[in-house]
């Protein structure tokens, strides 16, 4: 449904006919670590998640999986067999 109280216009998985359905009855304003993040909207009373009603819950648990602003760089491990590795170097 569409957001009738914070984030009007749009659409809200917590809004319902009777109101917002999330615990308190709102959505909670962003913390610093999602500055920059594109899915912020801005009303008159304040930044808001698009994605998420408690922004701050999603950052105490290790990050924003839909930040728009961080990138996650994965490393990967790669496995040598060292055997290999070593016939390879006589080679050369």
């Amino acid at each position: 449904m569409v957001c009738q109280t914070i984030k009007a216009g749009k659409d809200c998985a917590f809004m319902t006919k009777s109101g917002c359905a999330f615990n308190g009855g709102t959505c909670h304003p962003t913390v610093e670590q999602c500055e920059g993040c594109t899915r912020i909207v801005t009303s008159d009373a304040g930044n808001y998640c698009m994605m998420y009603p408690n922004p701050a819950g999603k950052w105490a648990v290790g990050g924003c999986a839909s930040a728009t602003h961080k990138k996650s760089v994965k490393v990967e491990a790669v496995k040598v067999n060292p055997l290999k590795a070593s016939k390879r170097s006589q080679k050369a």
